[in-house]
């Protein structure tokens, strides 16, 4: 193993740079937890371990050359290093989760930040042509794959209301109208005997084209709606 030189470490980590950027951008735009920063500094630090990690072998390798009396004392593995970083990513990954009582978002930008370190340790150790497909791959699946490819995603929204008969007619000719699927229901009156404010949860499969703040902005004109709240699931 030849030992590298400054300008072979210098083309890793900016070629660790620019496959990180690209990632990070997509998550950026989409305002995720991890953005183009820190996807960067994953992808560049696991460049620099895949980059320590070869200098000690190199450096083990001279000194058994030079000192074979040493050479069944002295010895290094190749692996040790980059053997942590993929454990220790899961640390920085767990931080980008967000669980509450009604979802759990940032699984995906986790995922991107634990694949970014495996950009940064192949670019590291020389691997260019494996940095460069995976980061193909990468962003097929963040930015391609969802346009491509239509998976049924049913979202969760809970409405509460009065006047239930009159609004859960407008509610079903609401539905049909814009073409949305009701997968699941549920009902719950408020339990208060001079109440009568109603909650529904609907699951909701939506058709390409509807988005979130118009079905918000659209039932809000309903006089007789109280609240409407989309929740992850």
């Amino acid at each position: 193993m030849l030992k590298l030189t400054l300008p072979e470490i210098a083309i890793r980590l900016i070629i660790a740079t620019f496959l990180a950027g690209l990632i990070g951008y997509d998550r950026e735009q989409k305002n995720h937890p991890a953005g183009i920063r820190t996807h960067i500094l994953v992808c560049v630090g696991a460049c620099l371990l895949a980059l320590i990690q070869q200098g000690i072998v190199t450096e083990t390798l001279s000194i058994s050359k030079d000192l074979p009396a040493f050479s069944g004392i002295i010895r290094s593995d190749p692996a040790r290093l980059i053997a942590q970083a993929v454990s220790g990513i899961g640390f920085l990954g767990a931080g980008t989760i967000v669980v509450t009582r009604h979802s759990i978002m940032g699984l995906t930008t986790a995922a991107s930040l634990w694949a970014t370190m495996g950009l940064g340790l192949a670019t590291g150790m020389g691997f260019y042509d494996i940095a460069l497909v995976g980061t193909s791959i990468v962003l097929l699946v963040l930015v391609i794959l969802k346009k491509v490819i239509r998976i049924r995603t049913f979202k969760k929204m809970e409405l509460k209301y009065v006047n239930r008969k009159e609004t859960i007619f407008f509610l079903n000719q609401y539905f049909k109208d814009k073409k949305i699927l009701i997968d699941n229901s549920s009902f719950r009156a408020d339990s208060s005997p001079s109440s009568n404010i109603c909650t529904s949860i609907y699951f909701l499969d939506l058709p390409k084209g509807v988005a979130f703040s118009d079905i918000v902005s659209d039932l809000s004109m309903n006089m007789d709606i109280l609240q409407v709240r989309f929740i992850n699931i």
